[in-house]
C-alpha cells in the first residue's frame, strides 16, 4: 500500500511517500521545508508567517516527494503528471494539534488532491504520527509498549496495547519539556530554538559543577510532568549569581540533566508498573543525544526492547504521518474528505 503523507502542523512543510507491507513501513521519499531561519529573529514561531510560507511551499514539496518516490500521479485529463513505478492508494494528513492556520493549509491541500485523484484520506493526530515514527523500517514491535513523547508542545507517557490502542497515563501539567528548553535558552540569552542550543552548550561543560536544579515531580506517585518550576528555579539561580554569564555551559548542563533524569525516571517507573515489553521514544526532543542515550540505557537495564527514531524522523515530518496513515488505512479507518477538519487542540486518544 502506498501512502502520501502531508504535515503542516507548525513551521515545517513536509510531504512523504511510504510503502507499507504487513507490519513494516519503508519510506520512498521524505521532503521537509523548514522555516527555522525565518522565525529565529522572533525567538519563536509566528503563526501568520508560518501559514504564508506553507502556502508557498506545499505544492512544490509534494511534487518533489512524488517525483523522488517515482509515483505515477494522474491529472484530471488522465495524462500522468509523473510516470513512475507506484500508484498512490491513500492520503494521510495531520489534522491537529498544532497552529490552526498552518494545519488548514495541509488539510485543504489534502482534500483537494483527494477529490482530484479520487483517493481516500486518513486523518492523523500529530502525536500519533510521532509514535509511528518508531515503526519505520521495523518488522515487528512487541506490545504492550510504553512511549515517552516529548516535544515543544507535549510531554506524555503513552501505553500502547496494539495498533490504534492508546492510553495516556501521564502528561505535562504546564510547560512541555521542549518549551522549557526554549525558555531556558531565552533566560540564558542563547537564542532559538532552545533545545539544540542548550544541548550544544551543555556539552562544553566539563567537571562536577556547583549548580543544582530540582527534578520536578520525579518522586510523585503519578506519571505527570511539570517543568514550569524548573524554569523558575533556573531564573532564581541566575538572579542570585553575579557571575552566571561566565557559567552558562554549567547552567545548561544541569538544566539538561534535570529534564532528562525526570523524563527517564518517570518512564522507568511506568514501564515497571505496566509490565511493558517495549519502550519507545518520540517527538522533537527525542533528538536530544543525552536523552536518547539515557533512555536506551534504562530500557537495557530493564531487559526491554527499545526503539528510538532516526534523527530525521524526530522533529515534525511527513514520513511519520505516512507511517501512521498506513496502519490506519490497513483497517480502512478513512475519513470522508468533507469531514476532514483542522483542530488546533485535538486530543490524543
Amino acid at each position: 500500500m502506498i501512502i502520501l503523507g502531508i504535515e503542516t502542523s507548525c513551521d515545517e512543510t513536509a510531504a512523504s511517500v511510504a510503502l507499507g507491507r504487513g507490519d513494516s513501513v519503508r519510506i520512498l521519499s521524505n521532503v521537509v521545508s523548514s522555516q527555522i531561519e525565518i522565525h529565529k529573529k522572533y525567538n519563536g514561531v509566528v503563526p501568520e508567517i508560518a501559514a504564508r510560507e506553507h502556502i508557498l511551499n506545499i505544492l512544490p514539496v509534494i511534487n518533489e516527494a512524488l517525483e523522488k518516490a517515482g509515483i505515477n500521479t494522474p491529472r484530471p485529463s488522465g495524462t500522468p503528471l509523473y510516470r513512475g513505478d507506484y500508484n498512490i492508494d491513500a492520503l494521510a494528513v495531520t489534522v491537529g494539534p498544532g497552529l490552526i492556520t498552518s494545519l488548514i493549509v495541509g488539510t485543504e491541500t489534502a482534500k483537494t488532491l483527494a477529490g482530484v485523484w479520487k483517493l481516500p484520506i486518513v486523518a492523523v493526530n500529530n502525536i500519533e504520527g510521532h509514535v509511528y515514527a518508531n515503526f519505520i523500517g521495523k518488522e515487528k514491535i512487541k506490545f504492550p509498549a510504553l512511549i515517552l513523547t516529548v516535544s515543544g508542545g507535549h510531554t506524555m507517557l503513552i501505553l500502547m496495547k496494539g495498533h490504534g490502542k492508546f492510553q495516556t497515563i501521564g502528561e505535562t501539567r504546564d510547560d512541555a519539556a521542549g518549551e522549557a528548553f526554549d525558555k531556558a535558552a531565552k533566560l540564558l540569552n542563547l537564542g532559538y530554538p532552545g533545545g539544540p542550543i542548550v544541548s550544544k552548550t551543555a556539552a562544553e561543560f566539563k567537571g562536577q559543577g556547583e549548580v543544582v536544579l530540582p527534578r520536578p515531580m520525579l518522586n510523585n506517585p503519578n506519571f505527570d510532568f511539570s517543568f514550569s518550576g524548573l524554569k523558575t528555579a533556573l531564573l532564581y539561580k541566575i538572579q542570585k549569581d553575579k557571575d552566571w554569564q561566565k557559567k552558562v555551559p554549567e547552567y545548561c548542563h544541569e538544566f539538561e540533566r534535570a529534564v532528562v533524569e525526570t523524563l527517564v525516571g518517570k518512564a522507568v517507573k511506568a514501564a515497571k508498573k505496566y509490565k511493558v515489553k517495549t519502550m519507545m521514544l518520540a517527538g522533537g526532543v527525542s533528538a536530544n543525544l543525552v536523552l536518547r542515550e539515557e533512555f536506551q540505557d534504562a530500557a537495557f537495564r530493564l531487559g526491554l526492547a527499545c526503539h528510538i527514531p532516526p534523527l530525521e524522523y524526530t522533529t515534525d515530518n511527513a514520513a511519520m504521518i505516512a507511517s501512521a496513515g498506513y496502519f490506519r488505512a490497513k483497517k480502512k479507518s478513512f475519513t470522508p474528505w468533507i469531514k476532514i477538519k483542522s483542530d488546533s487542540n485535538l486530543e490524543f486518544k
